[in-house]
């Protein structure tokens, strides 16, 4: 029988549409989703990319190794809010990680990771490294979604307690992105992480 996978995150994500082409069986949403929602529907496979809600154990429950979220961080590094942002602020590995999804904020376990480079920190910005990042995760799925969907893949618990951070935990540092806004260039925060160790 073929899988009814809720996708959670805007119906023109990249991902969604790819999906849809390949012929999933796919439904989409933004919403804050319930355990009735998920059983009136008959989901049985997962995908979050870009959802905004936490979600709780018992709509985790409801699928065992078929929950995967895919984050724009090299886990456990960075996760939660703003991870291209802190990967900078703080010289942690830069990457992307499609992982299961567990009761944590990006804690479950590994499928697959990469490692991104920024060689340009003078050219490349805040809105260009985002967009590299979305690219790379996005074919990391594409390249690997058929081992996902039949589970076919290895799961690596995460190692080391790694970092986190809140929305508003980037509050005290807005002002590094004041004139520039997203197009603020990485040199900028790397400048700025360089010498708030000196």
């Amino acid at each position: 029988m073929k899988d009814k996978i809720l996708f959670l995150g805007p119906s023109d994500s990249p991902v969604f549409v790819w999906l849809q082409k390949n012929g999933e069986n796919v439904f989409s949403t933004v919403d804050k989703i319930t355990v009735e929602y998920v059983l009136e529907n008959g989901f049985n496979f997962l995908i979050s990319y870009g959802y905004r809600f936490i979600l709780r154990k018992e709509i985790l429950d409801l699928f065992p190794n078929r929950a995967i979220n895919m984050h724009i961080s090299y886990l456990p590094y960075n996760r939660g809010a703003d991870p291209n942002f802190w990967s900078f602020i703080e010289g942690t590995p830069k990457g992307v990680t499609i992982h299961y999804l567990d009761e944590g904020v990006d804690t479950g376990d590994i499928i697959f990771q990469k490692e991104v480079y920024f060689d340009s920190l003078n050219t490349e910005t805040l809105a260009s490294s985002y967009q590299k990042l979305q690219v790379e995760i996005q074919n990391l799925f594409f390249q690997y979604w058929d081992l996902i969907k039949s589970q076919k893949c290895n799961r690596t618990p995460q190692v080391g307690t790694g970092t986190t951070h809140r929305v508003k935990d980037k509050e005290h540092l807005l002002h590094l992105m004041e004139k520039d806004g997203w197009n603020t260039k990485l040199s900028v925060l790397v400048n700025y992480s360089n010498d708030s160790k000196k």
